[in-house]
C-alpha cells in the first residue's frame, strides 16, 4: 500500500480521487482542486479527465449518509481493480467539507487496488 502526505499533489498521470457532490458543483475544497485535473461542471459521480468523482454530499449540497457512501466507493473499488494500469491519489474523501473521521471513511476503502495511494493519516485504518 502507498501513502502521501495529506495537500500533496498527484504526479505522473494519477487520477485525482475527491469528495464531490452529485449536483457536480465543484466550488470548495479538493473539488475545486480536482477542476485543474479535469473534473467537469456537473458531473459528480466518476471518471472525468485525470479525476474521479465519489460523492459525499447530494444534489442540495448536504451531507451524506455512510450508507449512502458506501455504493459510490464500492463503485471506484471496482474501478481501480479493473483498470490496474492506472494509478490513483486518493485525498481523505469525506473527511472535509463532508465532516466525517478518518475512521470512519477509510475503511471503506479497503479492497482497493494497489494502484492507489492514499493520504497518511488514513495508514492506521488501511492496515488493519
Amino acid at each position: 500500500m502507498k501513502f502521501h502526505k495529506d495537500g500533496t499533489q498527484p504526479r505522473d498521470g494519477e487520477v485525482f480521487v475527491f469528495g464531490s457532490n452529485l449536483a457536480g458543483v465543484h466550488g470548495a475544497g479538493a473539488a475545486k482542486q480536482a477542476v485543474k485535473y479535469g473534473a467537469r461542471s456537473g458531473h459528480g459521480v466518476g471518471l472525468h479527465g485525470l479525476t474521479y468523482a465519489i460523492p459525499t454530499k447530494d444534489h442540495d449540497i448536504k451531507t451524506l449518509p455512510l450508507d449512502k457512501i458506501e455504493p459510490y466507493v464500492e463503485r471506484f473499488k471496482k474501478f481501480t481493480l479493473q483498470y490496474p494500469q492506472a494509478k490513483f491519489f486518493v485525498t481523505r474523501v469525506g473527511c472535509g467539507l463532508a465532516g466525517y473521521k478518518d475512521s470512519q471513511m477509510a475503511p471503506l476503502f479497503r479492497g482497493c487496488g494497489s494502484n492507489c495511494s492514499f493520504p497518511q493519516e488514513w495508514e492506521a485504518y488501511l492496515k488493519t
